[in-house]
């Protein structure tokens, strides 16, 4: 076996030459990306160059970004590796558990193997809240559970190496992005238990941006919340312009209802396709859309009755409750059977 571990680094501290010395000395080789740190790191990455290759980003280009410039130089460099392993530079991973997922990955050639944490009090307050917010959405958007979808040690064979290279991200999101890749093309996601070192109970010495690299993560669902909001934002306006046209009753809601519904879900479809899932316009697609937006019209009336009827709400209230209602399962069913990408009934293998 001939493994290479990648490790990006941003502002290390010495420790790092501790991390490296132990995984050069596990018979690995070592690529340490500089992703543009400070010019007071420099004697850092010089003397990891006696045991590493270092390559240097100009600027910070993100986590995403050297994990690409790491796989480019063993793609371009080094044809007899065989298996990669991608670890932190901040000392959180012990290289022991690293051997373990190169080891594992040697065994499991089209497989992403990942080094995940125990998810306990002993992981600091932000991480356990992100980990079960993106783990909550992973399995939502992809249909794949996975423990730990933020952990950074992983392990794959060279053969994967041009596809996660076409991979989007750059940051820390190209991480996330990585697993939504292999749960659509049925790459399994094995779990190896791994023990993980905090520095502190706020994990300080983590780079992650709690805002910018949150929104990053999880923009596929805010782009279909924003497209969704835009929708109703026009389905409501010409709710209620077409309500004061046409005649007051049961019936005149109902019609306004019908066409304010036709419309915005034109404009809906068009969204979806070209800004959130990016497929284009298919005739499939097209169909299956129509089909459910036929049901949501049937329920949409449904529920607008059930509430201005039978719960006496008022009728522009009871809209904004209607389509609330529906929202999630537009959304699931879009994501999961209309705009969807192939998902393995593998899934994520506990080891």
């Amino acid at each position: 076996m001939n493994a290479t571990v990648i490790i990006p680094a941003y502002d290390p501290e010495e420790n790092l030459q501790r991390i490296v010395d132990r995984v050069w000395d596990l018979g690995n080789h070592v690529i340490v990306v500089d992703d543009g740190s400070d010019i007071s790191k420099s004697d850092i990455f010089h003397r990891l160059s006696e045991k590493a290759i270092v390559i240097h980003h100009e600027k910070n280009e993100g986590k995403g970004a050297a994990i690409k410039t790491a796989l480019k130089y063993i793609k371009e460099n080094l044809w007899d590796c065989n298996v990669i392993g991608v670890m932190d530079a901040d000392g959180q991973h012990l290289p022991e558990d690293m051997e373990k997922l190169v080891m594992k990955a040697n065994n499991r050639e089209n497989a992403m193997i990942l080094g995940v944490r125990s998810i306990g009090e002993d992981m600091p307050l932000k991480s356990r809240l992100g980990n079960a917010i993106t783990r909550f959405v992973f399995h939502s958007l992809s249909g794949v559970k996975v423990s730990d979808t933020q952990t950074g040690l992983r392990a794959f064979s060279y053969k994967l190496i041009d596809k996660l290279l076409q991979v989007e991200g750059t940051r820390y999101e190209y991480e996330t992005n990585v697993l939504f890749y292999c749960a659509k093309t049925e790459v399994p996601i094995i779990e190896v238990p791994i023990k993980t070192i905090y520095h502190d109970k706020e994990n300080s010495c983590s780079h992650f941006h709690a805002i910018r690299d949150s929104y990053r993560i999880y923009r596929d669902i805010l782009k279909f919340s924003l497209s969704s909001f835009s929708s109703f934002i026009l389905d409501y306006v010409l709710f209620c312009i077409l309500t004061v046209l046409f005649p007051a009753g049961g019936v005149g809601i109902l019609f306004a209802n019908i066409l304010a519904r036709m419309i915005s879900g034109g404009y809906n479809y068009f969204m979806n396709c070209r800004f959130v899932f990016q497929t284009g316009t298919k005739t499939q697609t097209a169909l299956q859309y129509l089909t459910l937006a036929i049901c949501i019209l049937v329920m949409n009336s449904i529920f607008l009755q059930i509430y201005a009827g039978i719960f006496q709400i008022p009728v522009y209230m009871a809209k904004v409750l209607t389509e609330i209602s529906l929202f999630v399962i537009s959304f699931f069913v879009q994501k999961k059977i209309i705009f969807r990408h192939k998902v393995s009934g593998r899934g994520m293998i506990k080891e």
